[in-house]
C-alpha cells in the first residue's frame, strides 16, 4: 500500500474530504534504518525491527549508501522488511553513482517484490568527493528521478521527497545559515518535486521547531498541499550528534548546547536528554496539527520507542493484533486472510514457503490448498547468531533417555527457557501461560508439544492474551494441541479420543506414515473474530493438505535444529534423530469451545 494513502487514512483525510468534517486527531509514526556493515549487524537489524514493527508504525524506510555503495544490501533489506518482517517498507533511492539502468533495475525488483514506496534523493557526493557529479546516463537531482519513476512506472509508486526546514545543505551559507534567496530557491524546488509526481514530503532532521513549523507555512503559501512528515532524529550520544547536525549543517539552539555541555560525557544522561528533547519536540509539532512523525533511529530502539511511549501513542503493554498473525504488507497477497495454524509460531519460514504462490488465501483454505508450497531451504532453519548462542545455552544439554527430552520441553513450557528449535519467537506467547500448567503435565507424559491455543468462547476482541482485530468485536478459538509423541503412546491416545467425537486429530511420520479421523480434504477453522459490520473472520485453520506439508519442516528441526547443536556422535544427539525417525507429530482439535476439555483425554495416559 501506498504511504501516502495510509497516513491520509490515519489522519482521517481522506473521510474529512469527502464528508465535508474535520481530520482525525490520530497521529501515525514511522522509523528510518539504514544497512549495516556486517552481516551479525544485518541480522541483529532485523531482530530489532521485529521488536519495534509490533507496534504497528505506518511504515518503516531504509537508506541507499552514499553513491550507492550499499545497493545490494538495501534491496535484499528492503524485500525482507516487506515480505519477512511484514512492515510497510519505503526505500531510498539516490542519483550518485547510479545510471539509469541500475535505477530501473532498482524499481523492478522492489515493484516483483510487492514494495510500492520510494523515497526519491539526488544523493550525497561519493565517498571521498565534495561534490555531488552527474554519472553518465544518470540523473542530476531528485527532480529527475521523481519524473523519471512517473513516467516509466505511472501510479504504481508513492513517491516521497525530502524537505529541508533550513534549506538543503548546499544552500547553507559558511556562517550556517541560507540566505533568503537560496531558501526560496529551495522551497521552490520542492515544489517542483512535488508538482512532478511525488505525493509526500519528510524532513531533513532539525532541532529548532519554531524553524520546521516556518517551514511547513512556507511550503503552503507556494501551493504545496501534500503532508509534510517532520524528521526527529533522537540524541543517543554527543559525539554522534555533533558530527551528524554537523554534516547537515543543522542549526542547535543555545538551549540545547547549554543542556548538553555539562552531560556530554555521560552517555545515560545524553540520551535521557535526548528522549526529552525529541517529546517535547513531537508534542509541539503536533499541537500545530501535525499529524505523523518519522523517527530517525540510527538502528537503535530505545530512545524511539521512549519517545513515542511518552507521547502516548504506543503503550509497551497493549500491543494490538489485527489477525493472530502479523498481515502481510506486500501489494500482491494483500488479500491473504487466512492461514494453517501450523506455523504459528514459525510465521517467516510460512512466508518465505509461500513467497511464490500466484494467489492467496482469501475465505475458506480449501479453495486455495492446490498452489505449491516452496520446498524447504537452508533459510528455514537459519538463526540470527545471538539466537543460536541461546538456543545451545538451553538445549544442548547431555540427554541420557527420553524422559530428559521429556524434561526438557517441560521446562520450556514453564516459560523458564526463552527459546524452542520449533519456534521463530521469544519465549511463551501470552495465551500459551493460560495452558502452562496442562502443557506442563502432558509434556512429562512423552507427549512433547510445539503448538497450542486454549478454547475462547467470546472473549472481548481487545483481550491482552487472545484478542486480535480491533475493538468492539469477540473472538473465539478451538482449543488446539500439536505435539510429538512415540507410536505406543499415539496408540493409547486414539483409543481414548474414540469416546470423545468432538475431537479431531491427523498424525503422520517423518516418512509419511499417515493417521486421521479427518477427511484428506477438510478445512476446520480453528480461530474467528466477529466485529461490528463485518463478516466472520477466520484467519487459521487446520487441514491435511498442509500438515503433511508443514511436518517435513516440524521433523527436520529435530536434526537441524537441535540435533546440530551437539557435536558428530555425541550420544544425545543420537538420541535426538532416534525421536525424530521413530516419533509421530500429531494435530489434536477439541472442536467443542464451549464445554470441551482438550486435557480429558490425556487423564490416566
Amino acid at each position: 500500500m501506498k504511504v501516502i494513502d495510509k497516513i491520509n487514512a490515519a489522519s482521517g483525510l481522506a473521510a474529512s474530504h469527502a464528508n465535508g468534517g474535520g481530520a482525525s486527531d490520530k497521529v501515525s509514526f514511522s522509523f528510518e534504518f539504514f544497512p549495516p556493515k556486517t552481516d551479525d549487524g544485518v541480522e541483529n537489524l532485523f531482530e530489532r525491527m521485529d521488536r519495534m514493527v509490533v507496534h504497528n508504525p505506518t511504515f518503516c524506510d531504509i537508506t541507499w549508501g552514499a553513491g550507492g555503495s550499499t545497493a545490494d544490501l538495501t534491496l535484499d533489506i528492503a524485500k525482507r522488511m516487506q515480505n519477512i518482517i511484514c512492515v510497510e517498507t519505503m526505500m531510498h533511492l539516490t542519483c550518485t553513482n547510479m545510471p539509469v539502468e541500475k535505477i530501473d533495475h532498482a524499481l523492478q525488483t522492489i515493484k516483483s517484490n510487492g514494495i510500492q514506496n520510494v523515497l526519491a534523493l539526488r544523493g550525497d557526493p561519493p565517498h571521498g568527493q565534495d561534490k555531488f557529479v552527474q554519472v553518465q546516463g544518470g540523473f542530476s537531482c531528485a527532480l529527475d528521478l521523481v519524473k523519471h519513476i512517473r513516467s516509466q512506472y505511472g501510479d504504481y509508486f508513492g513517491i516521497t521527497v525530502a524537505g529541508y526546514p533550513e534549506a538543503h545543505p548546499d544552500a547553507i551559507e559558511s556562517d550556517g545559515l541560507a540566505t533568503p534567496e537560496n531558501y526560496q530557491k529551495d522551497l521552490e524546488y520542492l515544489k517542483q518535486k512535488v508538482d512532478a509526481g511525488a505525493d509526500l514530503i519528510v524532513t531533513q532532521l532539525f532541532y529548532d521547531t519554531d524553524i520546521f513549523l516556518k517551514f511547513v507555512n512556507d511550503c503552503r503559501q507556494i501551493g504545496i498541499t501534500c503532508p509534510i512528515v517532520p524528521g526527529i532524529m533522537p540524541i543517543n550520544n554527543y559525539k554522534g550528534f555533533i558530527r551528524m547536525t554537523g554534516f547537515c549543517k543543522t542549526k542547535i539552539p543555545d538551549e540545547v548546547t547549554a543542556a548538553l555541555e555539562p552531560i556530554k560525557d555521560n552517555e545515560e544522561a545524553v540520551r535521557a536528554y535526548g528522549i526529552h528533547l525529541g517529546t517535547e519536540m513531537c508534542k509541539k509539532v503536533i499541537a500545530h496539527g501535525i499529524k505523523a512523525v518519522h523517527l530517525y533511529t540510527l538502528n537503535m530502539e530505545k530512545s524511539a520507542l521512549a519517545i513515542l511511549m511518552n507521547l502516548g501513542l504506543i503503550e509497551e503493554s497493549k500491543v494490538r493484533r489485527s489477525l493472530p498473525w502479523r498481515p502481510p504488507a506486500n501489494i500482491f497477497r494483500v488479500k491473504e486472510d487466512v492461514r494453517p495454524i501450523f506455523w504459528a509460531n514459525r510465521p517467516k519460514s510460512y512466508i518465505t514457503r509461500t513467497l511464490g504462490w500466484e494467489q492467496y488465501p482469501h475465505g475458506r483454505w480449501g479453495d486455495s490448498c492446490n498452489p505449491s508450497y516452496g520446498a524447504l531451504t537452508d533459510h528455514q532453519f537459519m538463526r540470527p547468531r545471538a539466537r543460536d548462542k541461546k538456543l545451545h545455552d538451553e538445549w544442548a544439554v547431555p540427554l541420557k533417555g527420553v524422559e530428559d527430552i521429556y524434561e526438557k520441553f517441560r521446562t520450556y513450557c514453564t516459560g523458564k527457557l526463552k527459546s524452542s528449535p520449533w519456534s521463530e519467537l521469544d519465549g511463551l506467547q501470552l495465551e500459551t501461560k493460560i495452558i502452562n500448567k496442562q502443557l506442563e503435565k502432558i509434556n512429562l507424559k512423552g507427549f512433547l508439544t510445539i503448538n497450542s491455543q486454549p478454547a475462547v468462547n467470546g472473549e472481548k476482541s481487545d483481550s491482552p492474551s487472545v484478542g486480535w482485530g480491533g475493538p468492539g468485536g469477540y473472538v473465539y478459538q478451538k482449543a488446539y494441541l500439536e505435539f510429538f509423541c512415540s507410536a505406543e503412546k499415539l496408540h493409547t491416545l486414539v483409543e481414548k479420543i474414540n469416546a470423545f467425537p468432538q475431537f479431531t486429530y491427523i498424525a503422520v511420520k517423518s516418512a509419511g506414515s499417515l493417521q486421521s479421523n479427518v477427511g484428506p480434504n477438510d478445512v476446520n477453522a480453528v480461530t474467528w473474530g466477529v466485529f461490528p459490520a463485518k463478516q466472520i473472520i477466520q484467519p487459521t485453520v487446520v487441514d491435511p493438505v498442509s500438515f503433511n506439508v508443514w511436518k517435513d519442516e516440524a521433523f527436520e528441526i529435530w536434526s537441524r535444529g537441535w540435533a546440530s547443536l551437539y557435536p558428530e556422535g555425541d550420544p544425545s544427539r543420537k538420541l535426538i534423530e532416534e525421536v525424530q525417525n521413530s516419533y509421530y507429530l500429531v494435530s489434536l482439535v477439541d472442536n467443542d469451545y464451549v464445554n470441551g476439555d482438550i486435557f480429558a483425554v490425556f487423564a490416566n495416559l
